[in-house]
């Protein structure tokens, strides 16, 4: 199934089969793209696709004309799409959905999880899960994130028997990859038109959220409207974008954490040997009786 069912809380793999001719024949290389869509907004998820065919049917690839998504309005896209689907027979992809909550919770986490980390490693699983399949991949060609040498020599340390190539712009220099866009940004694109809110009561928010990036007008318009001063967003945010930690600062109620005032260690709390009493106690009067 390309989108989940009911709301989109965890992240979630999306696969074809292997295409016909590879089934046929196990042991024929094929090549393989990557790409992603939604690395910027701050709403939604972050989707990763890949694509692969035989490598003799590279030329086949370039015949059909694949083009970077970014460049192509949404019913273009969803044309591409379906022209992959019609060459099931030498063509296979797939996508990994990285919801909003998942970014978030890698990104705030005690241990940082950053961005970078995160495509890294979604990029590897997909390999590894076409790989898995037995479909013998003999190149992979990758749009970067970060520095394109460090990364290229990173996957080659994983994948030491992969032709890796890593660079800028591969989407529109690769038709492989163009086609892994494609597949990647046609996803995105089903799953926050058909958004399932989890949370309760705002099934008639509006979903005119633009393109999610920080810099659209209709996204900050959304942002601005849909901010709960106390609940803050719905779990279409992605909370670790500073975009809307500087909105719920500047927006959102105030909170005190009482327990926090003059907090001390575990360790001096079980060594101190002063009378001292928490600020709580002291605050409200309250005393320790003995006597009623």
């Amino acid at each position: 199934m390309l989108l989940p069912e009911g709301p989109l809380l965890k992240s979630y793999t999306y696969a074809t089969p292997p295409p016909e001719i590879v089934q046929r024949e196990a042991k024929i290389p094929c090549i393989l793209g990557v790409d992603e869509a939604g690395r910027g907004p701050v709403l939604g998820p972050m989707v990763y696709g890949i694509c692969y065919c035989p490598l003799s049917m590279k030329e086949k690839i370039e015949e059909l004309g694949f083009v970077d998504s970014k460049t192509l309005i949404e019913e273009k896209r969803e044309e591409h799409l379906a022209l992959i689907n019609e060459n099931s027979e030498f063509i296979g992809w797939s996508v990994r959905v990285l919801s909003p909550q998942d970014i978030s919770h890698g990104m705030l986490g005690k241990s940082k999880y950053n961005l970078n980390s995160q495509a890294h490693d979604t990029t590897i699983q997909l390999i590894r899960d076409t790989l898995k399949k037995g479909v013998n991949v003999t190149e992979v060609y990758i749009d970067t994130v970060g520095p394109p040498d460090a990364y290229q020599r990173k996957l080659q340390e994983i994948f030491p028997a992969i032709q890796i190539t890593v660079a800028k712009k591969a989407d529109s220099l690769y038709p492989i990859v163009s086609a892994a866009s494609i597949c990647a940004k046609v996803t995105r694109d089903h799953v926050l038109k058909d958004w399932v809110f989890a949370e309760s009561g705002i099934e008639n928010v509006s979903r005119e959220f633009g393109s999610g990036y920080p810099s659209d007008p209709k996204t900050v318009a959304w942002l601005q409207s849909n901010l709960d001063p106390v609940f803050g967003y719905p779990n279409i945010i992605r909370f670790s974008w500073s975009t809307c930690s500087r909105l719920l600062d500047s927006e959102g109620v105030k909170v005190a954490w009482e327990s926090e005032e003059n907090s001390n260690s575990l360790v001096k709390m079980f060594n101190s040997k002063s009378d001292e009493r928490c600020d709580y106690f002291k605050n409200r009067c309250l005393q320790v009786v003995n006597d009623f």
